[in-house]
């Protein structure tokens, strides 16, 4: 599943595409959906913005369109009126003069009221997103200490949306890594300076991912999120099971937590 930083650049790629410009046609493939099709046509794209692993395309009517990928859906940019990927189903079509947007096998696709979406039931018990710009270490530090969280253990903590949307299971164990933290602690069993460490983790890795616009190439992750830059985000564990540790040369472990496979250095995360 695509997280934070991947969603986020999603969203700066579909935004440079149709923001501003008003819709030639709109298409869903959900029947629920279809009454909207006619209402979009010369409307005005005003944003596109991730919220945690969920994007929010915004319109100029008082209408916000919320997806969310999931495990397979995908977005695509296209020039108008083409579909280059015919091996998947798609789900939405927002088109203007020049370019398209398109969303394949998604399924969690709806229309809201823009002013109703704190209602939504995804959006409405998500935690702060991790690549929020406002978003501060203290406040993550304080999240940290929250009787809700602090007794939890690392490993499911940190993939709870609850606790910080666009967390998910690369950044999980690079965030252990960087912090020297092992997963199966509680914040709760973390001294004053290993909870800045964590927080401090827990928004720079993230903002690192997202700046490089891509991961380096790596086995298991899928193609759009690779990058062959040279400046590519690079994993120092995840998948790196059997390699030595870059700060120790301990080989690298994995085991199962929170129902994902983690990656981790025994010798540097106490």
């Amino acid at each position: 599943m695509p997280e934070g930083p991947e969603i986020r650049r999603a969203a700066d790629r579909l935004a440079a595409a149709v923001v501003g410009q008003p819709l030639v046609s709109a298409w869903f493939a959900f029947p629920a959906l279809k009454r909207h099709q006619r209402a979009l046509r010369g409307r005005l794209v005003e944003a596109i913005e991730p919220r945690g692993k969920a994007l929010l395309t915004r319109f100029d009517h008082g209408w916000t369109l919320y997806t969310h990928n999931q495990l397979y859906g995908v977005w695509r940019v296209a020039a108008a009126g083409e579909r280059p990927d015919e091996r998947r189903s798609l789900r939405v079509a927002l088109e203007t003069a020049g370019r398209a947007i398109l969303l394949y096998s998604a399924s969690d696709v709806a229309m809201w009221k823009t002013d109703a979406l704190a209602t939504h039931p995804f959006l409405a018990r998500i935690g702060p997103d991790v690549l929020d710009a406002c978003l501060c270490a203290a406040a993550v530090e304080e999240r940290l200490r929250d009787p809700r969280f602090a007794r939890r253990r690392l490993a499911g903590l940190l993939l709870d949306q609850g606790f910080l949307a666009g967390m998910g299971n690369y950044l999980r164990a690079e965030v252990l890594f960087e912090a020297g933290i092992d997963a199966a602690r509680r914040p709760a069993d973390l001294d004053a300076e290993a909870l800045r460490r964590l927080a401090a983790a827990l928004l720079a890795v993230p903002a690192r991912s997202y700046r490089t616009r891509g991961i380096a190439p790596a086995s298991g992750m899928r193609a759009d999120y690779v990058t062959d830059t040279p400046d590519g985000f690079r994993f120092r564990v995840f998948g790196r099971a059997g390699l030595p540790c870059e700060a120790c040369t301990t080989p690298i472990e994995r085991r199962e937590a929170g129902g994902r496979r983690l990656y981790f250095c025994p010798r540097c995360q106490s």
